[in-house]
């Protein structure tokens, strides 16, 4: 595999246009919206229809579930399984309306790259999972002379449905999402990071999906795995869904019986990865663009 055609992204967004808010996989039983014909948009999705569609690629979950107010976690996107430090791809970070704590994008904005696995978790644990990090890539084979290790870890705030201020991330969660770390199917839904988020007032979680172009336009795939967390009114694939199923932001305000879920605000991580011929200094004509609130 060329890493060095490998870009990366990261980055978070508010009030996403396409919902890509996750079902809960706890049984297994509830279809993924492909399986239920809903396409969006015109291209193909990849054979996963998943962010591991792109080769390499391996996402890992540490899903924290304990008593009646505990619902966080971790999720871990790794470029490869190889010692990332040795081996960077290149990657970019884009922000928009931001007010997250997204560590590590000073670094990746001035050298354009990659040297550990991408982290998800809730707001207050960002510093704990990112020391982690630091603490299980210097102690990877051949890292013994490391010196700096740049963590990028990014969060959305899960306190509505947890004890945000617990701050219930340790070592071993971290260890544990980027060890268990694979290609294949992804678990989505009330998993890692997404197990305490909230989306357009029902259960969100992670989500994940995939593009893939023809192969007379070079047979490029971009894959898309989301933590989903923010309100507004649900729209798929122009259907007025949160309109039809009464849960929609301003609701309350339009004389109708709202509640306190109905909120426009929150946030969304998104990490994009493909395999197109790319460099981070070319990454605002190759990524998509996304926004942060």
């Amino acid at each position: 595999m060329h890493m060095a055609n490998k870009l990366f992204a990261v980055a978070t967004l508010w009030l996403v246009t396409a919902f890509a808010a996750a079902q809960s996989t706890t049984t297994n039983v509830r279809p993924r919206a492909s399986d239920l014909g809903l396409k969006v948009g015109i291209l193909p999705t990849g054979p996963l229809d998943a962010i591991t569609d792109v080769a390499g690629v391996e996402v890992g979950h540490t899903t924290i579930i304990r008593g009646a107010n505990i619902r966080t976690g971790v999720t871990a996107v790794l470029p490869h399984s190889g010692n990332l430090y040795r081996e960077k791809v290149p990657g970019a970070i884009f922000v928009s309306n931001g007010f997250g704590k997204l560590a590590g994008s000073t670094q990746v904005d001035e050298m354009g790259n990659i040297e550990a696995p991408i982290l998800l978790t809730s707001t207050t644990s960002v510093p704990r999972a990112a020391d982690a990090l630091i603490s299980y890539m210097l102690a990877l084979p051949d890292n013994e002379e490391v010196l700096s290790i740049n963590p990028v870890v990014g969060e959305t705030n899960d306190g509505y449905l947890s004890d945000i201020r617990g701050r219930n991330i340790t070592p071993d969660d971290v260890f544990a999402a980027v060890k268990n770390a694979k290609g294949g199917p992804i678990d989505e839904g009330d998993v890692g990071a997404g197990t305490g988020t909230v989306v357009f007032g029902w259960k969100g979680g992670i989500g994940t999906s995939s593009r893939r172009l023809p192969a007379n336009l070079g047979g490029y795939t971009v894959g898309v795995l989301v933590q989903t967390n923010f309100g507004g009114v649900l729209m798929i694939a122009g259907a007025p869904v949160g309109q039809e199923l009464g849960q929609y932001y301003l609701r309350h305000e339009l004389q109708q019986a709202g509640s306190g879920k109905d909120k426009a605000d929150g946030s969304c991580m998104i990490v994009v990865a493909t395999d197109a011929p790319l460099d981070a200094r070319r990454r605002r004509c190759g990524s998509m663009p996304m926004t942060k609130r």
